[in-house]
């Protein structure tokens, strides 16, 4: 008899011709197989999943799945921490950082903006950033299944969203940000820290309309570029509030 599987939370809409309600899928299984293989098959990442049963057992993604096993398999929980180690990812993160692919390229400005450590580079190829990844111990963010099925891949997050401000409220909401989010903290174009800089050790590269209304400064000691509060702050501002409520 065909395996069968109940996929809950939002799991279900990831895979192709299936509805967003849990119901049973009947498969035949033609071949030895890891469960995270079977999972990917359908189109679920493995990194969107955080538990998986078999005939009513937790188990790992190295279980073998075989005819007639009874799979459930649950997404992750909101919010969910990555302190803890889980049978399915016994590895942690201490230090929350991204890094994003270049589909969620104004995401990844968002997140900059919003003070979170965020790597990003829209000309880097596929196994570079999910090796970059794994070795900076880095949440992968994209819309990219084939990109988060890859096994370098430990951490990561299909975004659902196609907004970018509402991409940024699912990365907040999913890993519990709100109350970690220093907004104009980090360089837009190069993810270093901000340090406070003089108006006088920077008059010179300043526009006059510039120098003659704006006295606070920044300076990204990277890239050197200057930023101060222009108009465009509280526009953002009361958009990066919005998560909060």
């Amino acid at each position: 008899m065909p395996a069968t599987v109940i996929l809950h939370d939002d799991l279900a809409g990831l895979t192709a011709g299936q509805s967003r309600r849990p119901r049973p899928l009947v498969l035949e299984v033609t071949r030895r197989t890891s469960a995270k293989d079977f999972l990917e098959a359908l189109g679920i990442p493995h990194t969107e999943i955080h538990r998986l049963t078999i005939n009513g057992v937790e188990k790992d993604f190295a279980a073998i799945i075989a005819t007639d096993d009874h799979i459930e398999v649950f997404g992750v929980p909101v919010p969910v921490d990555l302190t803890v180690p889980t049978l399915l990812r016994p590895e942690t993160l201490q230090v929350l950082r991204f890094a994003a692919d270049a589909n969620v390229g104004r995401l990844a400005g968002l997140l900059r903006l919003a003070g979170l450590d965020t790597f990003y580079d829209k000309d880097l190829p596929d196994e570079d950033l999910a090796r970059l990844a794994s070795r900076e111990e880095r949440v992968l963010l994209t819309r990219d299944l084939a990109l988060l099925k890859r096994k370098k891949v430990i951490f990561g997050r299909l975004v659902r969203a196609a907004d970018p401000y509402r991409q940024l409220r699912e990365v907040v909401t999913l890993y519990g940000l709100t109350d970690r989010l220093q907004p104009f903290s980090r360089c837009l174009h190069c993810n270093t820290l901000l340090v406070p800089v003089t108006k006088k050790e920077i008059l010179g590269r300043l526009e006059p309309l510039t120098r003659k209304y704006y006295d606070d400064f920044k300076l990204c000691p990277n890239c050197r570029r200057i930023y101060w509060a222009g108009s465009h702050q509280e526009r953002i501002l009361k958009n990066l509030e919005k998560l909060r409520s």
